[in-house]
């Protein structure tokens, strides 16, 4: 499958690490003109310069802005105020006793992970319904289905997502606009490494071996038997956002190594 987006534009949320820096490098890698955003300047020219040397056949360019707040979306669309794509992956996670889940930390994590996609979705989805194509994506989560007890709130924010996603498909019905949430389970990125190396030195397990034990533990339904790779999950979404995926809207994409208990 050939999929060339050389003439789309695409703002991608989140994406000077992890499974968002992979989806935008998979977007320009496929000829997208692409706009990573992230909090700091540093992180920003970082990732500018390592996106950089990963493709050479898009356009790169970067906003320092935090999406998880109404200023940094009104900073985000007075940079970029028109895109084909949008990405919105941008999220924040952590392990919390549901009974020490303060007010201020619920009402945070719902901000960051759900109203940061609302917010760059009410903008950019205008635009691409007038254009007669568009394509939206928010990433979820297999904590959704799967609500983790260690940190509820944070699995109730990506079942929010997929309402809005769902939502919003409805909305844009016919318009030529697709909308889809991407679910990943547990992922290989920086974030999750520091988090099992931190777990390793706790249990005096070496690094490789916690990863293993971590999915044994607290993901046992997971059929990979690994963390994916960032890449992997950015395939799906570099998929979503091609002409061939022209069909699939209102959809909750898995990504997930099996890990939701479910065929449906």
């Amino acid at each position: 499958m050939n999929i060339d987006l050389s003439s789309r534009t695409a703002v991608v949320t989140g994406s000077t690490g992890g499974i968002g820096f992979a989806i935008a490098a998979g977007l320009a890698r496929a000829g997208a003109d692409v706009t990573i955003v992230g909090r700091s300047q540093t992180s920003v020219d970082a990732a500018l310069a390592k996106l950089g040397g990963a493709t050479d056949r898009a356009r790169i360019r970067g906003v320092a802005a935090d999406a998880g707040t109404a200023k940094g979306c009104a900073v985000l669309v007075a940079a970029v105020p028109e895109a084909d794509i949008l990405v919105n992956n941008l999220g924040i996670y952590g392990a919390r006793d549901f009974f020490d889940i303060s007010d201020a930390e619920w009402e945070e994590v719902l901000s960051v992970n759900v109203m940061s996609g609302v917010r760059l979705a009410r903008h950019y989805a205008k635009g691409m319904r007038d254009r007669g194509w568009g394509r939206i994506q928010f990433v979820s989560s297999e904590s959704a289905l799967n609500i983790p007890v260690e940190m509820v709130h944070y699995g109730v924010s990506k079942a929010a997502v997929q309402g809005v996603s769902r939502g919003l498909a409805k909305v844009l019905a016919g318009s030529g606009v697709t909308v889809n949430s991407i679910l990943p389970g547990p992922t290989r990125t920086e974030g999750a490494v520091e988090m099992l190396r931190a777990l390793a030195t706790e249990r005096g397990v070496e690094a490789d071996e916690m990863e293993a034990l971590f999915l044994q533990e607290n993901r046992p339904s997971n059929l990979l038997g690994r963390f994916a790779d960032p890449d992997e999950v950015a395939a799906m979404s570099v998929y979503l956002a091609s002409a061939q995926a022209s069909a699939t809207t209102g959809s909750a994409l898995r990504v997930d190594g099996g890990t939701v208990e479910s065929i449906a």
